[in-house]
This record gives structure tokens, sequence and C-alpha cells, in this order.
């Protein structure tokens, strides 16, 4: 799934569209885009939300992001925002890796540390009752990713799978208690 473009942002790929697919229905006054890459996930969410604030540490990804969405804020996952979303959603930087050549895409060993960091960082910025959707993959240990959620106070649940030949998607549905 390394798909990204000359300006150093992910372009969006089959995972981008299953998780746009899964959201477009969500409803809400404020939703948060972590890791916005183009922006597409942001522009969706963007048709039954208020609010909609797309984040990403990439600059070039940012500017791309801001032809669609009209609040863009630089930052690491969630850490310059205040607590106010109804919900989260994230297309994790997944794949194992031992280093972070490519953040659009590397989650360092197993796939969880940067997931885990992202998935901390989201927890302090959902309304209790709010819910946060991640895009994962078999590739990565989502299942120590369910575990840490849980840890952090959500019911976790797989909303949806989807199988390509070398790896089935998963998109983690998690409601903060």
């Amino acid at each position: 799934m390394q798909n990204k473009s000359q300006n150093d942002y992910y372009i969006p790929a089959e995972d981008s569209f299953f998780l746009e697919d899964y959201i477009k229905n969500q409803k809400g006054h404020s939703a948060l885009d972590i890791g916005t890459g183009s922006g597409i996930l942001a522009k969706s969410l963007s048709e039954n939300f208020d609010l909609v604030i797309a984040t990403d540490i990439n600059m070039h990804a940012l500017d791309r992001a801001h032809k669609s969405v009209e609040n863009c804020i630089c930052c690491n996952a969630a850490d310059a925002l205040q607590p106010i979303f109804d919900l989260v959603v994230c297309n994790l930087p997944y794949l194992p890796s031992d280093n972070v050549q490519d953040l659009a895409v590397d989650g360092l060993e197993d796939g969880v540390p940067v997931p885990s960091m992202v998935i901390k960082s989201a927890t302090q910025v959902l309304k209790s009752g709010g819910k946060m959707i991640l895009l994962t993959s078999s590739l990565a240990n989502y299942e120590m990713l369910s575990s840490l959620a849980k840890s952090l106070g959500f019911d976790v649940s797989i909303g949806a799978k989807k199988r390509l030949f070398y790896e089935d998607l998963v998109i983690l549905e998690c409601k903060k208690r």
C-alpha cells in the first residue's frame, strides 16, 4: 500500500476507499480525521458533520487536504487539540517496519507502536460516548491495538473486513465508555 505521490502525501488507495465507504453515513456535530493525507476522509465527513478538522504532520498533505477541507491543522495525531469530537477516524500507518521511512504507512514493530500513539492521542479528544473508527490490517497486530483501546475505556468491535490478495483490511470501531 505504499502509494505516495510526488508531493510526498498518501494518495487514496483501496484502504482509504474502504474506510470512506464505511464512515459515509456517520453523523454528528464534530469529527476529526487524524493523518488526513489527501483529505478524502475529512471531505466525506464534512457531508454529515458541522465541524470537521483534519490533522497531519506532513505540510504537503495538509496543503492538498485544504483544497477540500477548511480546517487543517499541522500536529502530531490530535496532540494540539481540545476534547470536542463526536467521532475520530484514522487510516492508521499500520505496516510492520523496523523504522519509520514513510510516515503514512510505517507502524513499526508488528504495526503497533505508531498506531498506539495515535489511539492514545485520540482518546484525549473524544467525548464520552463518542466513536473512534480505525483502519488497520491483518499484517499488523490489530488484536493488540484492540486490547489497548479496551484498556483506555473503549468497547471495541470489528466493524468490517475486506480481503485483498495479501491481507485483510480491518476496521476497528471503538466506542468510548
